[in-house]
């Protein structure tokens, strides 16, 4: 699948170096960063157990949004397996990451994340799995990011947090300043698309993997992003044989 690069972090990208002699046109200069380059100092995240009891349960029958314009079942996934991976959101490269989201462990990395299942959807599907990703992220926004990255599957939205309260995923909260830094809409659960001054809940980044509707396999914590399509590629090979 072509890879979609992104701008190299720190990197200032001009239409043109100066204005043509004798015009008096401006020069439009952005600064472009790059979302699936990691920083090499980012906090690791630590396995504090809150997902020990999720292998083995039953997928709730809820029905999230989709960047396609659907309504998913997930407690209706059908045969094979099924990766559902949960991320806290993607970001985008024309907005600034605040280093206060940085410092929160396993915050950083759903762009990279993302690409990683894009990059290997084939192999994945070619081991019978189907891919959806989950966030509680609006729609639009999931939208945007799929249709720029070029994902060639769903994500989920999970805004009202059923899927997390249902399961009692993982979750942590970052403050109503942080949320309209990240232009995060910051009361998901009442459907204001207004702003507060409440924290915003997140998903942690985790994943499951399904099979006849009970969750087989669990991955948390998951660093680095990056490299996580390949580890749950690797596990499906294994199991697969």
């Amino acid at each position: 699948m072509e890879h979609v690069p992104e701008p190299a972090a720190g990197r200032l990208h001009t239409l043109s170096d100066s204005p043509p002699a004798g015009s008096t046109g401006t020069v439009v200069i952005f600064f472009g960063v790059s979302l699936t380059e990691l920083p090499a100092d980012l906090p690791v995240p630590v396995d504090d157990g809150a997902a020990d009891h999720l292998p083995g349960l039953r997928v709730p029958a809820l029905r999230l949004a989709s960047t396609a314009g659907r309504l998913v079942d997930l407690g209706a996934l059908g045969a094979g397996r099924t990766v559902v991976y949960c991320y806290p959101m993607t970001g985008r490269p024309d907005r600034p990451v605040p280093a206060a989201w940085d410092a929160i462990p396993g915050a950083r990395g759903c762009t990279p994340e993302s690409c990683g299942f894009r990059d290997h959807a084939r192999n994945l599907e070619n081991l019978g799995a189907t891919i959806f990703g989950v966030s509680a992220q609006a729609t639009e926004d999931q939208r945007e990011a799929a249709e720029r990255l070029r994902l060639p599957f769903e994500l989920l939205s999970d805004r009202r947090l059923e899927l997390a309260s249902a399961l009692r995923l993982p979750t942590f909260q970052v403050t109503a300043d942080l949320a309209r830094l990240l232009r995060l809409q910051t009361k998901p659960a009442s459907g204001d698309e207004g702003e507060g001054d409440e924290p915003v809940t997140l998903l942690r980044r985790l994943t499951m993997v399904v099979r006849e509707g009970l969750i087989e396999r669990v991955f948390y914590p998951i660093f680095p992003p990056h490299r996580h399509a390949e580890e749950v590629l690797r596990w499906l090979g294994s199991a697969a044989g």
